[in-house]
């Protein structure tokens, strides 16, 4: 087939409600990740939350999202794509822009009234209810709104447009953090989910598939997961893994404190964070096919490995190039270890995809909410170390 052929094919092989939802897609995450971005010293330096406490709300923040996404499925299809997708970012358009308000005289009645961590952690939990519904509309109108023979393609531009906001996220913060202070990036984030909740509305129509299959019940979702319990090889499975996500979203939840308390306190860490997916974007597919012939399990560990070493650059070169160098190869883990990853459970035998797909979910679910004690443990560290220094001790600058 000769690349026109094939562009032709491309051009022709998608409907109308792939192109919108993926394109709002690239919104949604840019808006997650500004907002996940700025949000540890947003809570630190300007609502003035201890560390321990922003790590614990931070973890909140992602930890909700994995967990309700276990369920954002069974609720999208009930709903329709088209409702549900709309009635996300309406959703998530409200949260961010709650999240930008915390500190607003009109919520200082509740302020007032309510504790400052229960009345914050629920505001970060809205966030989660409308992403947990994006994820399953994007991904199935992707599938139901491509052809069969452009179908893997479909998926690639999704993974493409995901990348994309996840790199320009951290670049959209950074400017408004600069320009028009920290919680308007909020603001911005919601103003950006709040256009899609009308072209949504106004350009999005509901896929139609003859003979797909009908996606579980609510309550078979929660049958799914409740099995993952039963399983407990798979539990261990999760379990250690776990740990690489822990490794991997301290990016967010532990280093942009940690570079205004001991690098440099006027860095921009929003600028720093456009590493990750930038480098996703740049050698994805470089990566994928120099580990094309290993086994996925063997990629697992690579990755995984890797990841687990990244941070040790930045402890032996304690700078802002050092946050970078560490950002760049935790990427570098992070596309050898993740598509393999999915590819791994995939493969496992006997298993639904929803179960696995649920499984995940409750392993980054668990993940984040451990990155709260993680960062509360790099927290006494650095503690100790002021109090070396004090008593004449030494640490690296």
């Amino acid at each position: 087939m000769s690349f026109t052929q094939r562009l032709d094919e491309i051009r022709t092989g998608f409907d109308r409600p792939f192109w919108v939802a993926n394109i709002t897609e690239i919104f949604e995450r840019l808006s997650y990740y500004g907002a996940f971005a700025s949000l540890a010293n947003y809570l630190h330096e300007k609502l003035n939350f201890p560390t321990e406490q922003t790590g614990t709300l931070a973890g909140i923040f992602g930890g909700m999202v994995w967990f309700l996404a276990i369920f954002g499925g069974a609720i999208a299809d009930r709903l329709g794509f088209r409702r549900a997708l709309s009635l996300a970012y309406l959703i998530l358009a409200t949260a961010y822009f709650l999240l930008g308000s915390i500190g607003a005289p009109w919520l200082a009645p509740v302020r007032a009234a309510v504790p400052p961590v229960i009345f914050v952690g629920f505001i970060l939990i809205l966030p989660a209810l409308g992403i947990s519904m994006v994820k399953p509309c994007v991904v199935g109108t992707t599938a139901r709104a491509s052809k069969e023979n452009v179908r893997s393609i479909g998926y690639s531009i999704y993974y493409t447009m995901v990348n994309i906001g996840g790199a320009s996220g951290p670049y959209v913060a950074s400017w408004a953090h600069r320009h028009l202070g920290v919680e308007n990036v909020f603001r911005v984030a919601a103003l950006s989910v709040f256009l899609m909740f009308f072209a949504v509305l106004i350009c999005f129509r509901e896929p139609k598939k003859v003979g797909d299959a009908p996606l579980p019940s609510i309550s078979e979702t929660l049958k799914n997961f409740l099995l993952v319990l039963g399983n407990p090889k798979f539990m261990l499975f999760l379990l250690f893994f776990t740990g690489y996500w822990i490794v991997f979203w301290q990016q967010y939840i532990s280093l942009p404190g940690y570079i205004h308390g001991y690098i440099n306190a006027g860095a921009d860490v929003e600028l720093i964070l456009i590493t990750d997916g930038l480098s996703v974007i740049c050698f994805t597919v470089l990566i994928n096919y120099l580990i094309r012939k290993m086994p996925a399990f063997q990629c697992v560990i690579l990755g995984t490995l890797i990841t687990s070493l990244s941070w040790l650059i930045l402890a032996f070169q304690p700078t802002v190039l050092g946050a970078v160098l560490s950002i760049f190869v935790l990427a570098l883990g992070e596309m050898i270890q993740a598509p393999r990853y999915y590819e791994y459970i995939s493969r496992l035998p006997g298993s639904k995809a929803l179960t696995w797909v649920s499984r995940f979910c409750l392993s980054a679910s668990v993940r984040s909410s451990e990155d709260g004690s993680a960062d509360a443990s790099c927290t006494s560290l650095a503690k100790s170390r002021t109090s070396l220094s004090a008593s004449g001790g030494s640490f690296p600058a």
